[in-house]
């Protein structure tokens, strides 16, 4: 099948041989791009199934026993699942939610599964662990086996060198992204599959009767049927609600009532004008393809409104309202730099790929006296002496998240706490990917680095633990912003 240059770039074909002429369906293994709109994957897997004249079925499953697993991360892939399950009961696509009661109980059910498969489709993503389970999943398979890529606007394999500032990465934006805005993908792959070939009654019993997929009750978080999991629980309460319908309808509220003010009001903890939307992206249940569509559809945005000067300018290149530009850029600069890290920067999670002038930097201040130092526990519990960085804490154990310019300081501060930059980095990270509905996800991954250098430059004065890296004090933004609110709303956990 012929694909535009832009699309072709997010397909990587991992076993080449032609579809099985012997084979019942086409597969789409659905675990990174957990959603049924803009999935370049399961457009992919529909364009197969279509010229094949093959029903197509759609697995999507869980395991128990990823890092950091936990109830928290459970419940929202799983309300995900759930709305999944109501789209797809609409089409003639069968969809499988399989959903591993203990490690291991469903070995094999790729293999099972791959047996009677014309053609194998998965998604790609260099996130987490999602290179090594895509590996894995390819080893039991022997047909046509493709993986695609949904992650961003630019596709993950279109810049094949690592950016080492978010300046440098922007300028690429700006040469190479345009063509990729004519190729955001379908909005809706399942508005059109009527004429896909139906699933034969007691089509999938062979493998169900191997391999059961996820009961209602399960898809529903009943309690007598998710405490069966067996997967570590976590205090928390004011969670987000998880899954395709309640990210977008937080893309719906986003878009009508904060990007008007997101360009002034989104660095305000008593404000929280952030979009709320990471944990959607990081699960896969929205695409940013989404958000960038519908702002550039409201805005009667072209081409034509691109400045070509901007030349790696934060504002200024798209050519629309302040708040607009300024949120995409974060979107698409600032979580897509992370994307190209992930996959092209081998450890980019390990304190030795920070960039050469910040680990010198904070070698040469390894034996400064720090003004104070905790421990893991201490830091998780939230029981140092600065009352907004606790507060910052108990709002990651508690929701999950961390307003956005509060996690800066949360990192920036647990850095100049800990006895070592490599302790603060293995810290920062036990907490995030622990807590955070967004943790684990490269723009996650390159946040935390950012506190340690990385994505950014030297800056004076040379200040103790931190020398050159650039400090931050809860003092100043207690200062710039109305934290107050804040506090009283985290005092307790």
């Amino acid at each position: 099948m012929t694909m535009p240059p832009s699309l072709a770039l997010r397909l990587d074909v991992r076993r080449d041989v032609p579809p099985s002429p012997e084979g019942a369906y086409v597969v789409y293994w659905m675990f990174a791009a957990r959603r049924t709109r803009h999935n370049f994957a399961l457009q992919r897997a529909i364009a197969w199934a279509r010229r094949l004249g093959k029903p197509l079925v759609v697995v999507e499953s869980l395991r128990p026993d990823y890092p950091w697993a936990s109830d928290r991360f459970h419940r929202f892939m799983l309300q995900g699942m759930r709305d999944q399950a109501a789209r797809f009961a609409t089409t003639p696509i069968r969809y499988v939610p399989l959903v591993e009661p203990r490690p291991g109980a469903y070995r094999g059910w790729q293999a099972d599964l791959a047996r009677q498969a014309c053609v194998w489709v998965t998604d790609d993503s260099p996130a987490f662990i999602i290179p090594d389970w895509l590996a894995l999943g390819m080893q039991d398979t022997a047909c046509r086996f493709e993986a695609v890529d949904s992650c961003g606007i630019l596709p993950v394999r279109a810049a094949e060198t690592v950016f080492s500032t978010a300046h440098a990465f922007r300028r690429h934006l700006h040469r190479h992204l345009i063509e990729h805005l004519a190729h955001l993908g379908v909005p809706d792959p399942l508005a059109d599959v009527t004429d896909l070939p139906p699933w034969p009654s007691g089509g999938m019993d062979f493998f169900l009767a191997r391999w059961p997929e996820a009961s209602p009750a399960l898809l529903d978080l009943e309690p007598s049927a998710f405490a069966a999991l067996g997967v570590p629980v976590l205090p928390g309460r004011g969670l987000v609600e998880g899954g395709e319908r309640a990210g977008l309808a937080r893309v719906d509220h986003f878009l009508a009532h904060k990007l008007g003010r997101y360009a002034e009001d989104r660095n305000e903890p008593a404000l929280d004008a952030g979009s709320g939307l990471s944990p959607y992206f990081h699960f896969g249940q929205v695409a940013p393809h989404e958000l960038v569509r519908r702002i550039l559809e409201t805005s009667a945005w072209s081409p034509a409104s691109v400045d070509p000067r901007a030349g790696g300018k934060r504002d200024g290149w798209w050519g629309l309202p302040a708040p607009a530009e300024s949120f995409l850029d974060e979107l698409v600069t600032w979580r897509e730099v992370g994307f190209n890290a992930a996959r092209w920067l081998p450890g980019y999670d390990r304190y030795e790929t920070l960039p050469a002038w910040s680990r010198e930097t904070l070698d040469l201040h390894r034996a400064d006296p720090r003004p104070h130092l905790y421990d893991l526990e201490a830091f998780r519990e939230a029981r140092t002496h600065d009352p907004l960085w606790n507060a910052a804490q108990r709002q990651l154990v508690r929701e999950g998240r961390i307003h956005n310019y509060l996690r800066m300081l949360w990192g920036k501060k647990i850095l100049e706490w800990s006895a070592t930059p490599e302790e603060a980095l293995a810290t920062m990270i036990e907490l995030n990917n622990g807590y955070a509905l967004d943790g684990r996800d490269p723009a996650s991954i390159s946040g935390i680095f950012w506190c340690l250098g990385r994505y950014d430059r030297p800056w004076g004065p040379v200040r103790p633990v931190f020398g050159t890296v650039r400090y931050m004090t809860s003092d100043s933004t207690a200062k710039k912003f109305n934290v107050k609110p804040y506090l009283v709303q985290y005092a307790t956990f």
